[in-house]
């Protein structure tokens, strides 16, 4: 839904998360991605389950926050750009360092602090970075990420490239400064980046409408002029063709664009949120849009593949995290001789990069 839509007589617009929908898996797509897509999502929900998992068992420190619920968000997302473009994210990223093609071995290393993991296991789950995937980081600060992506795409302009910079934020994000003077920035200069806000309805333990006058949070871009539009989180198709729309737009037309995907947070904030500040029944109402098992069934439907198949790639999935738990568990932690490496990019870093 563009701007320029009308809204419901109630105030929310027509793709708002309030009941189950019916997905038509269009005709003109391919079988093998489709099924990929499937493959990722499920990827993605069994590494965070045994993420929370492993942070309970005290095999991961710190703060730990998940996708669980929005993997249809996150692979639909990534799928949306090309391996080319880069990538800003917040704190809730595991799933955005899997869908850029960071190995589920790198990724569950580095949360368990390990020398193997692709921050070298410095900066464990809020802070994963990979310049060969084009992940450059994920921040703890709230917002604070963004006001970089759009610095990142100054030098993409600058330099007369045509890369896209994506940066991935949660719904809280938009209620800052920093979004706000990006947005101004971004649209003065004309910058290819998309502004992703997943909008999984809550801040913390506040939600969306309590929090920001604007619910409906791709609005928040008219002020600046910049276009933007609303997605169902829960559609993977969706969520990555309004992506692709808004990354031909920054291609194309050197602009920026929000894309909004609301989706469900099906647990807390973080692994040590009990989440009492949400009604049971609306928990239960959200989980029922679980994207996960939806889309197996839509995969079903389309006799695009079996329950055998569904179950193999389900085997499949179990042997790469418990093979992800098993390396993290046996690679070294970094040396304490290690202290202070890794603290700035060195010159030969700098001399290989491309971007």
């Amino acid at each position: 839904m563009s701007t320029e839509q009308q809204k419901r007589p109630d105030g929310r617009d027509a793709t708002t998360t309030d009941k189950p929908r019916v997905v038509t898996l269009p005709e003109d797509e391919n079988r093998e991605t489709l099924v990929n897509y499937y493959h990722q999502m499920l990827l993605v929900r069994r590494f965070e389950e045994k993420s929370d998992e492993m942070y309970k068992m005290a095999r991961i420190g710190g703060y730990c926050h998940l996708n669980l619920g929005e993997e249809a968000t996150v692979v639909g997302f990534c799928a949306g750009l090309e391996q080319k473009d880069y990538l800003y994210t917040n704190y809730r990223e595991h799933g955005y360092a899997l869908g850029r093609g960071i190995t589920p071995n790198a990724v569950m290393a580095e949360l368990f602090g390990k020398e193997t993991g692709c921050s070298y296991g410095r900066g464990g789950s809020m802070h994963m970075f990979s310049l060969e995937h084009r992940l450059l980081g994920g921040y703890g600060i709230v917002g604070g990420q963004v006001p970089l992506a759009v610095g990142a795409a100054f030098a993409v302009a600058y330099r007369g490239t045509d890369e896209v910079v994506a940066v991935q934020m949660g719904d809280g994000a938009t209620n800052g400064g920093p979004f706000y003077e990006s947005l101004n920035l971004a649209r003065i200069y004309n910058l290819p980046v998309i502004f992703f806000v997943v909008n999984n309805q809550y801040g913390m333990g506040l939600p969306v409408e309590k929090g920001s006058s604007v619910s409906e949070l791709y609005r928040k871009g008219c002020a600046f002029d910049v276009r933007g539009e609303r997605v169902d989180g829960n559609n993977v198709l969706a969520v990555r063709d309004a992506v692709r729309r808004a990354a031909k737009v920054a291609r194309e037309e050197h602009l920026p664009y929000i894309v909004e995907a609301v989706s469900f947070r099906h647990r807390g904030h973080s692994v040590i949120d009990p989440d009492r500040y949400r009604d049971e029944e609306l928990v239960k109402q959200g989980r029922l849009l679980d994207p996960v098992p939806a889309f197996a069934q839509h995969l079903l439907e389309a006799h695009l593949i079996d329950d055998q198949g569904l179950q193999d790639i389900e085997e499949q999935v179990e042997q790469v995290v418990n093979e992800a738990v098993r390396f993290a568990e046996e690679s070294p932690f970094p040396a304490v001789e290690t202290l202070f490496d890794h603290i700035y990019a060195s010159d030969e870093h700098l001399q290989e990069s491309t971007y």
